[in-house]
Formats: C-alpha cells, structure tokens, sequence
C-alpha cells in the first residue's frame, strides 16, 4: 500500500496550527513474505516492523488495557499475519491480524515509536514472556 501524495493531505491544519502528527510516513508496504511491515517516514526514516511485534504491541484495549498496570502479556503470536492495513483518517491505519484482531488504531506518532525503540520495546517484552514462562514453572519455547 503506497501513500504518496498521503503527505501533502497531512500538512492540512484541522483546528489548529500544527500538523496533526509529528512524524509522517510517505510510504507503508505490507510484506507477508518476510512477515514484516515496511513504513518510511518524511524524515527517511524506514522501519521494518514485524508483524508478532505489531500484534503484542497493539494499542487496542484488549492488550494496554483500560489505565496504567492493566497491560496484558500477548502470548503465542509468533506465526500472525497481517490480513490487510486499512487507513483511518489522515492519522492512523488499522492492522487486521488473521488472528481475528482487528482493533486498536496505529496513529503515525506510534507507528514511529514502534520502529524507534523496536530493540528496547521487544527485549522488554521477551523479558516479560521470559518471567510469566518463569512462575508457570516451563521454559518458553
């Protein structure tokens, strides 16, 4: 999915004076294949994104939860695909697993988060998988 000219619809001032994000991308491309998605913002910045990270990072309730403490550990999303990315506004996409999971908008600002501190976000998640194998009393696979 390409979109160019996504940035010039962007640069439109809604009520404000300001963008509405402060990191745009110019170009998103789902890659089943490799089982990645691509995203290249204005400031060249690219990310490749996999997508188990993409589905145990969603920004849906069901995964952040509803306030601060009430994160749930997604587990077993190793194989999840990505059925098809669905722009929403001129902010955001919505992700459709093939798991069924289809909520939770990826604005701009988090899809560069997301590939920003993709090492620091997943060792941390490894590690929370690692700790919830550990008081179950089994090894993660």
């Amino acid at each position: 999915m390409k979109l160019v000219p996504l940035r010039a619809r962007l640069r439109r001032k809604a009520y404000t004076s300001r963008p509405m994000a402060d990191h745009i991308p110019t170009e998103i491309k789902l890659r089943s294949r490799s089982r990645v998605l691509e995203v290249t913002f204005e400031g060249g910045e690219r990310f490749e994104l996999p997508f188990e990270y993409l589905r145990v990072h969603s920004p849906s309730a069901e995964v952040k939860g509803h306030g601060p403490g009430q994160e749930v550990l997604v587990l077993g999303k190793e194989n999840v695909g990505i059925k098809a990315v669905e722009p929403v506004g001129q902010y955001a996409v919505k992700l459709v697993f093939d798991d069924g999971h289809d909520t939770g908008l990826y604005t701009w600002n988090y899809l560069y988060e997301l590939g920003a501190e993709h090492a620091t976000k997943w060792a941390r998640y490894q590690e929370r998988v690692r700790a919830h194998h550990a008081s179950a009393g089994r090894k993660p696979s």
